[in-house]
């Protein structure tokens, strides 16, 4: 494959390996000393069926959801009517429907109780003699949360339908009513909450309507047995002030949006998301005794106050549904275990500030490195059982598999000294995994004394700590995406613990996304799908390379097609074909010095190639550099070797290309490259250790100089000759057969004039280089610069038509190649650089003859009067071209 690997440092990172086990126990030592790890109950995602937290490497989906907190509204039954009298006597305590709130403040507002008339409800015991209404899958969770009488078995006393519950009267804590009615709502999701929700029209979109559908439709009510009496007397209840939206803000913004009824899903999700964040940051309470506190700062005093006066019980659920490995669904439990305290405020700001020192390649990485700094939190860092190493102070836990290998990268260092070359460690040498001790850790990697009576010689322990520091900071880890929310994170955290100091911290993390294959996502059971060792079959190491490196930059997902890996195979053998051929006696290759226009812009493509290269390379952006050193510059040979014609190219410019693109693409292509190096280029050594090749700075005017020519002249006046010659749509009898072009005749205009020298010089004072982007009143400035013009003739109407066109094309140039696109002149002598390359004009065009003139020539602007040519479009890169056939 091509890549170099050095063996001896490879290692298993169980408790199977002794040597690595006891670098992981000398790591939580570290950290349980300095209080980073600590015995607490905490709500963690849990698996059942293992009987331990389900950390997010034990889970077969749902990886990094963490549990979700939630209000359980106590809403009192006040009559056990229908169904519900089979629990007289059954509960002491109340029976209660458990509605699941994230906004307990709203509680004042309360007009109603929903429930999913079809929905599978149940009776569950809880302490003190009380009933809870809920679902199974809740009551599983609130079982695991030392709430119910039985951890993880909840008792149901009786099985319902949400039908059952319609029209209970229910007391609930903080409503103005003595009583409110349980009524029908068909959005709830049964496996979200608790299938009990309470309604708060006031603030609430979906209550509101789902409220006024109720009022509105006799027929719905009657559907399902709802007397008018539980709803018809309940109207919106002011609660909170939200500014612009008033104090029933769900009212107000249903009614702008004019959402017809629950069905109107699109707009009550736009409802929704206007008045909950609005309401929150922005809102003030109205009612009880936060009145005129702000929402935020009101929520967390109300929540406490019912939760300790027993009007509620806090509650968690996972926030998407988690399955572990071992097939179950996880719950979310209150478990006394071990926690690393990751989100302790120093241990946080110091994670913080070694983030904003590191190298993410990508703003999208470090603002989610930042994002997943700001919610982390004390981790579960033990189970009970699995694999890896157990905690050295207690020993019952294991340390789960994301704690374990956050700073194995510092055990790389030194593994090939302790290991004795087996990566499972069972076969040790001069140093046995006893021998190292807590002091002989702190010896290597935290520079402490040699430990009295060790067992290992004090110049093999000096060796490691000598590598160790080599080695640290490492320079670059790469990894998936998906584990910045974890193991990098955590990683980032557990070296600014270990090594306090701040010198040992990571230098750089590299995240990408996953690989499809051909648009689609790999899968075996549809056969798309290829490994490693397919596709070096397939297509060759060198050729699968290319195509890796041409699959994407970035965190998106990258894309290996299968065409694009054919395709390099062929252009890897023609390429070294050409070589070869260019190598050879008879390739016809000019001697000397570089000397002509084309020579010149060619060894400018070499150097920029160089430059590009070498700047891609840096950033690990793969498809630019494989862009740059591989078909940028292979089409700059192209263009020259065309350009020279029958004079043939410059030797030296030739074998410099060789060599050069050779070097640049080492990294994609080693054995093409490692090929070329030793047995074209006859060079001693392996290219592998040639090092970057040599470049003059890059000169990008000239680089504009030969792209103005490949790229604009020649395909404009091209086209224009096209379009000459073309035979009539229409052919008539007498219709002359089309003429053939032979001459042509060129003006070229200085400096942009009038109306568009306003818009340019707008243009660059809006213009910021450092961001590469234009000012928002970008637009306006112009607008107001092209109407301060005089003398164009033309009204404020048709300049604007004219000068927004000209702008936006000027602006998207001035963003593919800097603040040099916006001059009023071009940087170079535009009637000169034609008339250098003539003769490659006159070979490209097939044309006879060409004329180049200036605009600012007065006998050639007469002789373009005198022919009936219009040089009023031209301007700086955009000449006027009158062709003419013999």
């Amino acid at each position: 494959m091509g890549c170099g690997v050095d063996w001896r440092r490879s290692f298993i990172t169980t408790d199977m390996n002794p040597f690595y086990d006891s670098f992981v126990r000398w790591q939580f030592w570290t950290l349980y000393r300095q209080g980073k790890i600590v015995k607490d109950k905490r709500y963690a995602v849990y698996s059942p069926l293992d009987g331990q937290p389900c950390a997010d490497h034990d889970r077969a989906s749902g990886e990094g959801v963490g549990p979700q907190e939630y209000t359980l509204i106590k809403m009192r039954v006040k009559e056990l009517k229908g169904k519900l009298s089979a629990l007289e006597g059954q509960a002491d305590g109340g029976v209660y429907l458990m509605a699941a709130s994230l906004r307990p403040e709203t509680m004042y507002g309360q007009t109603n109780c929903w429930a999913l008339p079809d929905g599978k409800y149940g009776a569950y015991k809880g302490l003190n003699g009380e009933v809870y209404v809920m679902t199974y899958r809740s009551a599983l969770n609130l079982s695991y949360q030392e709430k119910t009488p039985k951890r993880g078995e909840p008792e149901c006393l009786l099985e319902l339908t949400g039908q059952d519950l319609m029209g209970l009267p229910l007391s609930a804590p903080n409503c103005p009513h003595d009583a409110i009615y349980v009524l029908p709502l068909l959005t709830i999701l049964m496996n979200k909450g608790t299938g009990i929700v309470t309604s708060v029209p006031s603030d609430s979109p979906d209550d509101y309507t789902a409220l006024q559908d109720l009022k509105k439709k006799p027929k719905l009510r009657e559907k399902y047995n709802i007397a008018d009496e539980w709803v018809m007397p309940f109207e919106v209840i002011p609660i909170i002030d939200i500014p612009g939206f008033g104090d029933v803000a769900a009212q107000v913004v249903c009614e702008q949006l004019k959402v017809q009824s629950q069905n109107d899903t699109a707009k009550l999700a736009e409802a929704k998301q206007l008045v909950y964040l609005k309401g929150f940051t922005d809102g003030v309470m109205k009612v009880g005794p936060m009145a005129g506190k702000k929402v935020s700062e009101a929520k967390p005093v109300i929540k406490e106050q019912m939760i300790s006066e027993g009007h509620a019980l806090a509650y968690s659920e996972p926030e998407k549904m988690v399955m572990s490995r071992s097939g179950d669904v996880c719950v979310v439990a209150l478990t006394d275990q071990w926690y690393l305290v990751y989100g302790e405020e120093q241990w946080q700001a110091d994670t913080s500030a070694a983030l904003e020192k590191m190298e993410c390649y990508s703003e999208e990485a470090k603002n989610s490195f930042r994002h997943c700094l700001g919610w982390l939190q004390q981790w579960a860092c033990s189970r009970s059982f699995g694999l890896g190493t157990r905690l050295p102070w207690d020993e019952q836990y294991l340390i789960e598999s994301l704690s374990d290998s956050t700073i194995y990268m510092a055990y790389y260092t030194i593994a090939h000294y302790i290991q004795n070359n087996d990566m499972y460690g069972q076969h040790p040498g001069a140093i046995r995994a006893e021998d190292l001790t807590h002091e002989v850790w702190d010896y290597i990697f935290l520079q402490g004394p040699y430990p009295e009576g060790c067992a290992i010689p004090e110049g093999t322990l000096l060796k490691m700590r000598q590598e160790f520091e080599f080695w640290y900071p490492f320079d670059l880890r790469v990894s998936g995406k998906d584990l910045i929310q974890n193991h990098l994170t955590f990683s980032l955290y557990n070296h600014t613990a270990i090594w306090p100091a701040g010198d040992k911290n990571p230098a750089s993390f590299r995240c990408n996304g996953h690989l499809l294959l051909n648009s689609e996502k790999m899968s075996k059971s549809t056969g798309n799908f290829k490994t490693l060792s397919e596709a070096i079959a397939d297509y060759s190491a060198d050729a699968m390379r290319w195509a890796l490196a041409d699959a994407g930059d970035g965190m998106d997902d990258a894309n290996f097609e299968t065409t694009t890996a054919n395709a390099a195979i062929l252009r890897l053998t023609k390429e070294l074909a050409w070589m070869e051929e260019s190598l050879g006696p008879t390739a016809g290759l000019r001697d000397g010095p570089p000397s002509t226009t084309h020579d010149k812009f060619f060894e400018n493509e070499l150097n920029i190639a160089v430059y590009r290269a070498k700047d891609a390379y840096d950033k690990l952006l793969f498809r630019e550099a494989l862009k740059s050193a591989g078909y940028d510059l292979a089409n700059a040979r192209d263009v020259y070797r065309f350009a020279c014609g029958p004079e043939g190219m410059n030797r030296q410019l030739v074998l410099r290309y060789i060599e050069t693109s050779c070097l640049l693409l080492v990294p994609i292509t080693p054995h093409t490259s490692e090929h070329i190096w030793s047995n074209l280029l006859q060079k001693q050594g392996s290219v592998l250790r040639a090092g970057w090749p040599q470049a003059a700075e890059p000169d990008f005017v000239m680089q504009r100089q030969a792209q103005y020519i490949e790229d604009h002249f020649i395909p404009s006046v091209r086209k224009l000759i096209s379009k000459a010659e073309a035979p009539p749509k229409k052919k008539k009898a007498d219709t002359p057969p089309p003429p053939k072009i032979t001459h042509g005749q060129v003006w070229v205009s200085q400096q942009f004039v009038g109306w568009q020298e306003a818009v340019l010089r707008a243009l660059q004072g809006k213009y910021d280089a450092s961001s590469n982007s234009f000012a928002a009143d970008t637009v306006p400035a112009v607008l107001e610069a092209v109407k301060s013009v005089e003398g164009s003739g033309l009204n404020e109407k048709q300049l604007k038509q004219m000068a927004m066109p000209f702008a936006k094309y000027k602006m998207e140039e001035a963003q593919a190649g800097g603040l040099q696109v916006l001059d009023v002149k071009l940087p170079f002598d535009e009637a000169a650089l034609l008339w250098d390359n003539l003769p490659y004009l006159l070979r490209s065009l097939n044309l006879s003859g060409l004329a180049i003139s200036s605009t600012a020539d007065s006998a050639a602007v007469d002789a373009a009067k005198t022919a009936g040519v219009d040089l009023g479009p031209a301007c700086p890169g955009q000449p006027v071209v009158h062709l003419a056939a013999n």
